[in-house]
């Protein structure tokens, strides 16, 4: 069976593309021609695999951390092999055509990836130079940090080093060629693996702007919306410190009436039974990938003793020890983090812990844990 292929645009990632200065980003015709280029690339991999033509003489040149600068490995969560997805990204604006020159660029893009992203180490596995070498990353047993709710389960290839409006290099694709073959030869890639493909771009290593920021602050259901009760909760001591990331157990909802409904039961369960002075959580997230409104941003939230006045609570409804939430919902969540510091709510140098780092407890679940270990500013 052949990989099929899904283009679609960044999943709030907590590590950015770059892009060559004052570029917005692609057009849609160069997007639409990098993927249909990509789409043929990869078709004529999976029949060269099929065949069994691709071996280890067409891996391209590795070059190893040690060899391009850089330090030990910064990441310690452990990738399980084999993955069944592969995230190819390509990071115009990086462009490089030699060891010497990729080796600098990739040195300054692990270094804004560690000090300005709070990443543990530069975001992808591998990467492929327009000169044709493949960069070692994090390598092959190590879980990137490049595509929020995939880290764990896939590997994070990257083509760095091709200008706008250019493909990468004949020399750049027969090396990711060699590269996703040898992948799938040593088993670190399922043979059967699928591929989002992002074609997008941020820009890395220039200064993020508010103004940018802000266009990411999801839409939030207010309380009116979902008729919560009135009750009168302490008022939080703002900018919060740390975000808490819950699982509220019990069932989910995956469109806006249930989810409307399972926040009025899950308010009226805490109040009446548990005698809290309101739904414990700042903000619930539902599978219908919507922030609905809990005690909100100024309220001080019941979920942990000692952080209630210091942390924003962000609950996923529903349990999640098995498997996560979905991407919406993930993504409308870092959203939210992202908007709480623009906005003021929110220290920039936050904390982000799972509730089982600040309490006995299971929550937020197994599944969302792995997620959230690899969101920025992860302290566990």
């Amino acid at each position: 069976m052949l990989p099929w292929l899904l283009v679609f645009s960044s999943l709030g990632l907590q590590v950015c593309f770059t892009r060559s200065p004052g570029d917005s980003s692609w057009d849609k015709t160069q997007a639409k021609q990098t993927s249909e280029e990509l789409q043929y690339l990869f078709g004529n991999i999976s029949q060269l695999l099929e065949k069994g033509t691709l071996g280890l003489k067409d891996v391209s040149t590795v070059v190893s951390r040690k060899e391009w600068g850089a330090e030990a490995v910064g990441c310690s969560a452990q990738l399980t092999t084999p993955v069944d997805v592969l995230v190819i990204h390509h990071i115009p604006g990086l462009e490089c055509r030699d060891l010497t020159v990729c080796s600098q660029r990739l040195r300054e893009l692990r270094a804004h990836h560690v000090h300005n992203s709070s990443g543990c180490d530069v975001a992808y596995n591998f990467l492929v130079g327009d000169d044709g070498r493949v960069y070692e990353g994090v390598g092959w047993n190590v879980q990137g940090v490049h595509t929020q709710g995939y880290n764990n389960i896939s590997l994070g290839f990257a083509f760095f080093g091709t200008k706008k409006g250019h493909s990468p290099s004949p020399a750049a694709l027969s090396a990711m060629e060699g590269l996703i073959s040898y992948a799938v030869q040593k088993g670190h890639l399922s043979s059967r693996y699928i591929q989002p493909l992002l074609v997008k771009g941020e820009n890395c290593l220039a200064p993020w702007q508010k103004e940018s920021l802000k266009k990411a602050c999801p839409g939030v259901v207010p309380r009116s919306a979902w008729r919560a009760r009135e009750t009168h909760c302490p008022r939080m001591n703002l900018p919060a410190k740390y975000v808490v990331i819950i699982h509220t157990a019990g069932r989910t909802c995956n469109i806006s009436d249930e989810c409307r409904l399972l926040a009025r039961d899950i308010q009226s369960f805490q109040v009446d039974r548990l005698k809290l002075c309101d739904i414990g959580y700042n903000f619930l997230v539902g599978q219908d990938g919507v922030i609905y409104e809990g005690v909100g941003w100024n309220g001080q939230g019941s979920h942990t003793p000692g952080y209630d006045d210091i942390a924003l609570a962000i609950a996923f409804m529903g349990t999640f020890t098995g498997t996560p939430p979905n991407a919406a919902a993930l993504e409308a969540a870092q959203d939210l983090i992202q908007c709480a510091v623009v906005n003021g709510y929110l220290t920039p140098n936050y904390l982000l812990v799972g509730h089982s780092d600040v309490t006995n407890t299971l929550s937020p679940g197994q599944a969302l844990y792995n997620i959230i270990k690899t969101w920025p500013h992860f302290k566990q």
